[in-house]
Parts: C-alpha cells; sequence; structure tokens
C-alpha cells in the first residue's frame, strides 16, 4: 500500500524509529518522514509509505512548509539540551512576570538570528552536532537566520508557561525559549513541545502510534487510515490528461500541453499519476506513479 499515515508522534521516541515502526505495520521498509521532530517533542509526523516517498522532495521545496508549535518553559535553570531531559548548567532565582515576557515577544518575530541548541542535529565540521555535544566537545555553532510569523503567550499553569508559534522550517523551539528567557535576564528550560501543524498536515488528521500498532496487532486494517499520495501537494496546480496522453507520460514521453512554464500534479479523472513541468508548454515527467 502507498501513501501517508499522518502520524502524532509520541514524545521519547526519535521521528526515524517512528516511521520505521509505522513502517512495519505495512510489511515494507520504504518509508520517509517530513519534518524531523525533537525525541521530547511530540505530534505531527507525515510518514510516507510506499510511492509516497517520492512525494516528499516536492512537499518540502514547492508547498507551504509552516509549522504550528505548542510548548511550555520554565523559567529559574537551564539544561545542557534545554529541555527538560537534560543535564542542568544554570539556576536562578529570576522568573519574570507576565507583562514582561509578553512585552519582549515581538522581538522574536519576523527574521531573527538564532543559535541552534548544542543538541540538535545542524552539521558541524562533518558531524552532527549532538554527536559532538556528546563526546563533551565545545562546539562553537554559528547563528542562522530563521523566519517566525508569530508568537504569543497562551497563558500560565503552574510553572510552566505556555506559547504558540507558527514559524519556518528550520527554527528551534528550545532556542526560542532560551533566548526569551536570556532577553530578560534569566534562564529556563522547555518541559513540552507539541507540533500541531507541518506543511499542510495538522494534528486533527494524526493517530497515535499506540492506536495505530494496537490495531495491527488486533487484525485491524491500518490501511483505512492511509491518506493518498497526493496528500499535502495542494500548492501545487493540476493538470489533467485523457488516457493516450497518460499511457504516454507514464512511459516518459513529452506531451504538448499549452499550458503555462512550471511545476504541475499531473491527473488521470480522478487518478493521480504523477509530477511533471512544463517548459515551452511541454509536459515532462519528473515523478510518475
Amino acid at each position: 500500500m502507498d501513501g501517508w499515515i499522518i502520524l502524532d508522534k509520541p514524545s521519547g521516541v526519535f521521528s526515524k524509529s517512528a516511521a520505521i515502526r509505522v513502517a512495519r505495520l505495512f510489511n515494507t521498509k520504504k518509508n520517509g518522514h517530513i519534518g524531523t521532530l525533537d525525541p521530547v517533542a511530540s505530534g505531527v509526523l507525515p510518514v510516507a509509505i510506499g510511492n509516497a516517498t517520492k512525494m516528499v522532495p516536492f512537499i518540502e521545496e514547492f508547498c507551504d512548509r509552516t509549522k504550528e508549535y505548542l510548548f511550555s518553559v520554565q523559567f529559574g535553570f537551564e539544561t545542557d539540551t534545554l529541555d527538560i531531559t537534560g543535564a542542568e548548567i544554570s539556576r536562578t532565582d529570576i522568573v519574570p512576570n507576565e507583562s514582561a515576557v509578553r512585552a519582549v515577544l515581538p522581538k522574536f518575530i519576523g527574521k531573527i538570528s538564532q543559535i541552534p541548541p548544542m543538541f540538535s542535529a545542524v552539521h558541524i565540521e562533518g558531524h552532527r552536532a549532538y554527536e559532538l555535544a556528546r563526546t563533551g566537545k565545545h562546539i562553537d555553532i554559528p547563528a542562522r537566520t530563521v523566519d517566525v510569523y508569530s508568537l504569543e503567550l497562551i497563558g500560565v499553569s503552574g510553572d510552566s508557561w505556555n506559547f504558540r508559534m507558527r514559524c519556518a522550517p528550520g527554527t528551534y523551539v528550545r532556542s526560542i525559549a532560551r533566548d526569551i528567557a536570556h532577553s530578560l535576564g534569566t534562564v529556563a528550560t522547555v518541559d513540552m513541545i507539541r507540533r500541531t501543524t507541518t506543511s499542510g498536515f495538522t494534528i486533527k488528521n494524526a493517530h497515535t502510534l499506540d492506536f495505530l500498532e494496537n490495531l495491527f496487532n488486533n487484525g485491524g486494517d491500518v490501511g483505512q487510515y492511509l491518506a493518498p499520495i497526493d496528500f499535502g501537494l495542494g500548492d501545487i496546480p493540476v493538470l489533467n490528461l485523457d488516457g493516450n496522453a497518460t499511457g504516454l507520460y507514464r512511459n516518459g514521453g513529452f506531451i504538448n500541453v499549452g499550458d503555462t512554464d512550471g511545476i504541475y500534479r499531473v491527473y488521470f479523472g480522478n487518478e493521480f499519476v504523477g509530477i511533471g513541468t512544463v517548459v515551452g508548454g511541454v509536459l515532462k515527467p519528473k515523478r510518475t506513479i
């Protein structure tokens, strides 16, 4: 079977491990996922099964990749990982008031400079930063520009301050929390991250790993929860072909369609047959299904 499982990844599981566990339910090793989540984070992880893996590059390049996170922080201490799973490296009695926190948030909206956490997947000297961090080696991670569309404080519950953020890919929630705290003269650690949206996939359509595995183990049909291969490609325009042109397209042929140059989702009726590009009015296949 081919398609997408929109997974609600649990906290404490690596994204790659979660995707492999989903793939096992469909008896395939052919899988991929969009937008790696930190192990501590939960939430939307789109997992491609079978031929849906062919669509990952197109979603990543041509579709809206906005991400939304709910996250909470505790002020007064900081860990080496910047989340609750790490070792404490700093502590202070300074806890800001709510008005001060709200006042500083606009500084972190828009295109901002951000240093990723030491424990992250960014590449440093040919290695992942977390690999170097685990050896105890001091690493200097260069700042990079990220784009935050919105950031708001949505409430305080006990020691946890709860936020919502919408951002572009590459933005680290843990770094946002660290930098908010530092700007207020204190430190903080993330105690919860939950992704609710990524690349058009939303939490309302997601299923937990426990639910899917329990269904499978009890003889249920996990295939009913597969979203179609073209799910998530909605920002790419549609081009419809007739039967003869579809056969030619699937065999790698070029087709004179006369449409505007660009990338297209190609269909025969309601059947998705692939992704193609139009150059000079001629459709050329890029991926076929």
